[in-house]
């Protein structure tokens, strides 16, 4: 039986961005049965919500300027099964939930993600202008995560039964919490690669937390290296993550399920 799917946003006060990410939610075929999206910012997101009847939307005000805070504040008392995240400033490509979802028709499966494109982009009034293009697609390779998280946050999915035994995301992490949780998780589990670009990951020169690189972030990497045992970590985004370990020939780099 295809288990249920739950889209888990956080948004701060980037309400046309988000609502370029609900439309590919709404355009998921299966949809997830509900959307939760944690409200980190003080601009409304009521109009970024695509037309009455897309989707099953949840809204939760949060005031904790974190992103793995605000990811547990709205996979809280989700229904669904699976979590699947996205970030307001990404996209899903069609076919993404049902590929999701399709894996974890294995009961073995508890965590699952998606191929990704990193895209960089400039905003110009109402257009999104690609700047350039790299694709990450490689098998889970524990080794190779040790060293680059290659796994984006809205690549990636997790069975909710998991997600409440490892606690969520750690959220003494101001960055870098989606990399820990991955690491936790994959102690109990082998994460279940999904081949088939579905996800775009989108940077650009501001807005971006993985695109920090001051003193915070040098901590947290330094705290998840010692947690984990690592070697020390260099601070990345993911553009140059999918320059170092990107690719891999394994699997269709078609947009499908």
């Amino acid at each position: 039986m295809t288990p249920s799917v739950a889209a888990v946003l956080v948004t701060r006060d980037r309400p046309r961005l988000l609502a370029d990410a609900l439309a590919t939610v709404a355009a998921q075929r299966p949809a997830p049965i509900e959307v939760r999206i944690a409200n980190d910012g003080t601009l409304p997101v009521e109009d970024a919500i695509p037309a009455p009847g897309l989707l099953e939307v949840t809204v939760l005000p949060v005031n904790v300027r974190s992103p793995g805070a605000a990811r547990n504040r709205a996979a809280q008392d989700a229904r669904a099964e699976i979590l699947a995240f996205l970030d307001d400033d990404d996209r899903w490509l069609p076919g993404h939930v049902a590929g999701l979802a399709a894996a974890f028709e294995d009961p073995a499966v508890c965590l699952a993600y998606r191929d990704a494109d990193i895209l960089l982009e400039r905003l110009e009034d109402d257009r999104r202008v690609e700047l350039g293009r790299r694709p990450i697609a490689r098998d889970w390779d524990l080794e190779v995560m040790r060293r680059d998280d290659y796994i984006p946050p809205s690549a990636l999915a997790i069975r909710r039964s998991l997600f409440e035994q490892i606690k969520g995301f750690d959220e003494s992490f101001a960055v870098s919490e989606d990399w820990d949780l991955l690491l936790r998780a994959a102690s109990r589990t082998t994460p279940r690669r999904v081949p088939g670009t579905t996800v775009e990951v989108r940077l650009r020169d501001t807005g971006n937390l993985s695109r920090e690189r001051g003193a915070e972030r040098r901590a947290c990497l330094d705290r998840l290296a010692e947690r984990h045992s690592l070697l020390p970590l260099a601070i990345k985004t993911f553009w140059e993550v999918a320059r170092d370990v990107g690719e891999q020939v394994s699997g269709p780099r078609s947009q499908s399920a």
